[in-house]
């Protein structure tokens, strides 16, 4: 291993992998979401890298834990009981495995995003 394998957000070219969430999970708007994954780990347990979403609602289920922190735009994370939570430019915020409810995007948002999936036993 050296030096040369360290990521550096700011140089990588990933090229990014546009899609939308499915029909059925879209509560409003057309949320076009993009993802530069910049690094796998090789047992594909964890990931990081940039994702953009466009403004839009729908429904998520978190089956990993996400670290994320918002470099630009407004979003609303939402708890199954209604419950809220305004995520602008700055915040920091792990989600837990096991969160379902809703992801709202009211101002076009990018975010840096760490994820570690366990494994199935």
């Amino acid at each position: 291993m050296n030096i040369e394998q360290i990521v550096d957000f700011a140089q990588a070219t990933t090229p990014p992998e546009h899609y939308r969430p499915a029909a059925e999970k879209v509560l409003k708007g057309d949320p076009e979401q993009s993802v530069r994954n910049h690094y796998g780990s090789p047992c594909g347990q964890f990931n990081t890298g940039i994702w953009e979403g466009a403004v839009g609602q729908w429904n998520i289920n978190y089956t990993e834990h996400e670290y994320c922190e918002i470099l630009q735009g407004v979003s609303v994370l939402r708890d199954q009981d209604g419950n809220a939570k305004t995520l602008r430019a700055g915040d920091r915020f792990v989600i837990p495995a096991g969160f379902s409810g809703t992801w709202e995007v009211l101002e076009p948002c990018r975010k840096v995003y760490v994820i570690f999936e366990q494994a199935a036993n």
